[in-house]
């Protein structure tokens, strides 16, 4: 079964006297465990796909189905209950918490879907030691550096176990050596199982996925996938 399985989904916004097709009959399938780039200028769709998926938004026509449930139709309560559960978001400006620690950003999750102080205590503990962070789990946004910011974003967004993590230019405010080590981190999370999709501009940084998706105008124009050597 698909991960994720979009037929004919259109997405348009109302620009003043003129209308914006952000979004133009999308066919796709993700399967679990996925490493999926997508691609394009500015203006082509990548993010209002990637809101879309991680049902932030809603599409004006079509069909999205989220591991076998349409979630097109589903109220805001149950969408919000998704998002917390099975997607994980990282963005490229990090959108922690300011007044919040390293740990209590990462129990935010935790604490909205209501688990046990016990069970958020552990799992916070090994989110912390997972992403190098456990000299740095009192300390406030603004006393870390980017890349510590960002190894704080993943472990909240993983810290729920989702089923996939959806990441917009998640090193977009890094340089070159921060944002290898943030995307070695994502990929070894996708490495056990979880579904990882990314949008970007940089092509070094798409050309890293096993899928490739180049969307222009709102379409999906290209769908490479990594050849594998039939040796191995």
């Amino acid at each position: 079964m698909s991960l994720i399985e979009l037929n004919g989904i259109e997405r348009t916004f109302q620009l003043g006297d003129s209308q914006v097709h952000a979004l133009r009959q999308i066919n796709l399938d993700i399967a679990p465990g996925e490493y999926v780039a997508v691609m394009g200028p500015s203006g082509s769709g990548k993010s209002t796909l990637l809101n879309l998926l991680g049902l932030l938004d809603r599409p004006d026509a079509g069909k999205y189905l989220l591991e076998g449930r349409d979630a097109t139709t589903l109220t805001a309560g149950d969408q919000a209950k998704i998002r917390s559960e099975r997607i994980g978001f990282v963005f490229q400006s990090f959108h922690l918490v300011p007044r919040l620690t390293a740990a209590e950003n990462i129990a935010l999750p935790l604490m909205l879907s209501g688990m046990l102080p016990a069970e958020r205590k552990k799992r916070v503990t090994a989110a912390l030691h997972d992403f190098g962070l456990e000299d740095r789990a009192h300390h406030r946004p603004d006393q870390l550096s980017g890349g510590q910011r960002q190894r704080v974003a993943i472990a909240r967004a993983t810290v729920m176990h989702p089923a996939m993590i959806l990441a917009d230019e998640p090193t977009g405010n890094l340089d070159r050596a921060t944002g290898e080590e943030v995307m070695e981190l994502l990929e070894a999370l996708n490495a056990t199982g979880v579904t990882l999709i990314v949008v970007t501009h940089d092509q070094l940084l798409g050309a890293r996925a096993a899928r490739r998706l180049t969307m222009l105008d709102g379409e999906i124009v290209g769908d490479e996938r990594k050849k594998t050597d039939a040796r191995a």
